[in-house]
């Protein structure tokens, strides 16, 4: 049976994983957080205390790691290393700037790529990331580019945290971000930038419901055109 993609790319903080989330329950597919995975990584090769810019040391730590993603009672997807839970440790910002310069070595990027192309394959899947419609999934039948003001995200992420009960500093989340923008599109492997063929979606002046309904909007004009 013909499976159904969606990819939505776009810098951190934009809202990519609440609304990819939210319209995966609408619609009845997987949701794929795939910024979850390069987390892992980086708090792997920090727990093993290899620099994040370490890209041979990195590559070495890969043989060691093993991946899962599942989900629990209330739809929440959990990220396991190695048979351990990770998906709170993960968010952690420390673990933030490590995922980034992770995710621009080469090794790091091929190491994952077939076990997202796999879910694909599999389920319908809401992917986000982001290089999910220019490498990923280039076939996809929707593709969503978000994006919003630096400061507007930090502060989003910044409110997510606190509601989270984690420690954050608004300054600290905003040099995080700035940091990942700067890194995740100079890159040489897959740079963040919008594909040819994705819509662009700016949320700074939107709030979430607002947000989501325009994103679901385009998804479902784009499904019943008969896009896969």
């Amino acid at each position: 049976m013909e499976t159904r993609s969606i990819a939505i790319d776009g810098p951190s903080g934009a809202g990519k994983s609440t609304l990819a989330k939210m319209a995966a329950k609408r619609l009845g597919m997987i949701y794929v957080d795939t910024g979850a995975l390069y987390r892992s990584i980086g708090l792997y090769a920090l727990r093993n205390g290899v620099g994040s810019k370490d890209e041979r040391g990195v590559e070495r730590l890969l043989p060691e790691i093993t991946l899962e993603m599942c989900y629990d009672g209330a739809g929440t997807q959990r990220v396991i290393l190695r048979g351990e839970d990770v998906t709170d440790e993960i968010r952690a910002p420390e673990v933030s700037i490590y995922a980034s310069d992770v995710s621009a070595m080469p090794p790091v990027r091929e190491f994952l790529l077939q076990m997202q192309r796999d879910m694909a394959v599999r389920y319908d899947v809401i992917m986000d990331g982001r290089d999910i419609g220019t490498v990923v999934l280039p076939s996809a039948g929707v593709k969503i580019f978000l994006t919003a003001d630096p400061e507007i995200r930090a502060r989003r992420r910044f409110d997510e945290m606190v509601a989270a009960g984690r420690s954050a500093e608004y300054e600290e989340v905003l040099r995080d971000i700035n940091y990942r923008d700067v890194n995740d599109s100079s890159r040489a492997a897959a740079p963040l930038k919008p594909s040819e063929d994705a819509i662009t979606v700016d949320t700074s002046p939107f709030g979430l419901d607002e947000s989501f309904e325009k994103v679901l909007e385009i998804i479902e004009a784009r499904l019943k055109s008969g896009a896969k």
